[in-house]
């Protein structure tokens, strides 16, 4: 499995099919930004979310959205901070904030945010 920063700087893609979500890395989610929501429990209790780690993969399924294409414009997209497998969560240097966006055919195009750039809070 592909790294998040190889991932990144090979400029792989993700998928997505309604509101699934397949990402071609596996990380700890601190939090997910999508449309006005701010997501950060993702228990097995959590209404919103559900995650899934795959051996080559990880899935995010989004319960209260239908359509991710429908819900994310081309000038949005679902922002995440997560923290590679294996790291220190708690060290916040290793915090790394991604931009997810529906693209045509399936395709997410995955993008690391700068440091200037907003995440709702």
């Amino acid at each position: 499995m592909k790294s998040i920063n190889e991932v990144v700087k090979e400029k792989k893609s993700g998928l997505y099919f309604g509101n699934r979500v397949l990402l071609p890395f596996s990380c700890h989610i601190i939090k997910l930004n999508i449309e006005n929501d701010l997501i950060t429990d993702f228990s097995p209790f959590g209404e919103s979310v559900h995650v899934s780690e795959n051996p080559d993969f990880m899935e995010i399924y989004f319960h209260d959205y239908k359509d991710l294409k429908e819900v994310v414009s081309k000038f949005e997209a679902i922002k995440m901070i997560v923290v590679e497998k294996g790291k220190d969560v708690f060290n916040t240097k290793n915090h790394i904030t991604l931009a997810l966006h529906p693209e045509d055919n399936h395709q997410l195009r995955i993008e690391k945010l700068g440091e200037n750039q907003i995440f709702i809070e």
